[in-house]
C-alpha cells in the first residue's frame, strides 16, 4: 500500500514540475516580431473642370481601291503578247493596252463587210448623178474619204425623203450598221487601261485561249483608297459627309487624314450598324492594308474624360476630402478602350487621377501633389 501511495505522489510531483518548467520556458521567450507600422499610401489627384469632351468612335477596316476594274473577255481568242507582260504588279498608263486578243480572223470578216459597203455606195453613184444631182457631191466626198484601214465614216446626212427612200432601197443603211456592229465587236479584242494603275490580279498568260465571259484579272488605280467601317446606329446622326477622320496603321508609326465620302442609308439588321466609307490618299498605302480610324461622333458638354480603371463597378469614383478617400456617384456616358466619359461630377472636386490598390472609402492617404490645373482630358 505504501508503494502505491509513493508512486502516486511521485507522479504528481513530476507533473507539477513539468507544468512549472514549461511556464518558465514560455515566460522566458522573447517576441522578436516587430509591430507593423501603419502605411499611408500616396495618391495623385486632379481638380475637376467640366467641359466639352469630343467623343471619338473607333473603327477599323481594310483599304479598297476607290477605282478598280475587273477584266472580263467579251470575245474568244488567243491572248497575244504585248509590250508588257500580263503579270501581277505590272503598271500601265491610261489608254495603254492591258489585253490583246488575236483578232486576225475576225478582222478579215470586218474588212470584207466594209468592202461590201464601199461597193454598194460606189454602185449608186451613177444613179445619184442623174436622178439626184444636188446630193451627188456629198456622196462623192464620202467615197473619196472612205479608207478600208480606218474606222468606217458616218454616212452623209439625208436631206430629203426621196433620197432616203433611194438609199434605203439599195440596202446601204443595213450594210452600214452591220459594219459598225462588227467594228464595235472588233474593238473588244483590245482592253485598254481606263486610268493609270497597276494590275493586282492576272488569271491568264500569253498564249492562253481566252473564252467569252472568262475573267482575266483586276486592275486598280493606286494612290486613292476607301476604308469601309461599321458604326453603331446610335452615332449615325452625328456622321457628316466630308468630315475629317484620323487614321493610323496597326503599328501606330504612320498617320493619315481621310474624309467621309459615303454613308450607307441602310442599317445592318444583324449588327445594327451603319457602313461608312472613308476616302484616304497616300502613295505608300496598299490595297488590303489594315487601318484604324477615329471618327468624331459628337461633343458631350459638362463632362470629363478619365482612365477607365478609376471607375468602380458601382459607377463611382474616389475623391479626396481632408486626406481621407470618399466615393461619389457619377454617370458614365461613353466607354472607349482606355478611357470613360463621365457626367454629374461636381465642378472643382478633387478626384483620384491614378488607380490606388486596395482603396476604400475612409482610407487615410497622403497627396503626392495637388494640381489645380486642368489635367483632365476634355
Amino acid at each position: 500500500m505504501r508503494k502505491i501511495i509513493l508512486s502516486i505522489l511521485l507522479g504528481l510531483a513530476i507533473i507539477a514540475g513539468s507544468i512549472y518548467g514549461s511556464k518558465l520556458i514560455a515566460d522566458s521567450k522573447v517576441n522578436r516580431r516587430p509591430v507593423p507600422k501603419k502605411v499611408i499610401k500616396t495618391v495623385f489627384i486632379d481638380t475637376v473642370q467640366n467641359g466639352a469632351v469630343a467623343i471619338k468612335v473607333p473603327a477599323n477596316g481594310t483599304l479598297v481601291a476607290k477605282e478598280r476594274v475587273e477584266l472580263y473577255a467579251e470575245v474568244q481568242g488567243v491572248l497575244k503578247k504585248g509590250r508588257q507582260l500580263f503579270k501581277t504588279g505590272q503598271q500601265y498608263r491610261a489608254g495603254q493596252a492591258l489585253v490583246r486578243i488575236d483578232a486576225s480572223e475576225y478582222y478579215a470578216s470586218v474588212q470584207s463587210a466594209k468592202s461590201n459597203l464601199y461597193n454598194l455606195v460606189t454602185s449608186i453613184m451613177p444613179d445619184l448623178q442623174l436622178d439626184y444631182p444636188e446630193d451627188f457631191s456629198k456622196w462623192q466626198d464620202y467615197v473619196t474619204n472612205f479608207d478600208l484601214e480606218k474606222t468606217t465614216p458616218k454616212l452623209p446626212e439625208i436631206e430629203s425623203e426621196k433620197e432616203k427612200y433611194f438609199i434605203t432601197g439599195r440596202g446601204i443603211f443595213s450594210s452600214y450598221y452591220n459594219v459598225k456592229n462588227l467594228e464595235q465587236r472588233l474593238s473588244k479584242y483590245i482592253i485598254s487601261a481606263p486610268f493609270s494603275g497597276v494590275l493586282t490580279e492576272a488569271l491568264v498568260t500569253e498564249g492562253t485561249l481566252v473564252r467569252t465571259g472568262q475573267k482575266l484579272g483586276e486592275f486598280i488605280k493606286v494612290g486613292t483608297y476607301e476604308l469601309e467601317v461599321a458604326i453603331s446606329k446610335s452615332y449615325a446622326d452625328f456622321l457628316k459627309l466630308g468630315e475629317e477622320v484620323s487614321l493610323a496603321n496597326l503599328e501606330k508609326t504612320r498617320t493619315y487624314t481621310g474624309r467621309v465620302s459615303r454613308i450607307n442609308g441602310r442599317v445592318d439588321q444583324a449588327t445594327q450598324t451603319i457602313t461608312a466609307f472613308i476616302e484616304v490618299k497616300g502613295e505608300d498605302l496598299k490595297e488590303g492594308q489594315y487601318l484604324e480610324a477615329n471618327l468624331n461622333a459628337k461633343n458631350e458638354n459638362n463632362a470629363i474624360e478619365v482612365d477607365r480603371a478609376l471607375l468602380t463597378d458601382n459607377n463611382q469614383i474616389f475623391v479626396l476630402r481632408d486626406s481621407i478617400l470618399d466615393v461619389i456617384n457619377v454617370l458614365p456616358v461613353y466607354f472607349s478602350d482606355k478611357t470613360v466619359v463621365l457626367k454629374d461630377v461636381p465642378e472643382g472636386e478633387l478626384i483620384v487621377s491614378k488607380p490606388v490598390a486596395g482603396a476604400y472609402a475612409g482610407m487615410l492617404v497622403k497627396v503626392y501633389g495637388v494640381n489645380t490645373s486642368d489635367k483632365t482630358k476634355k
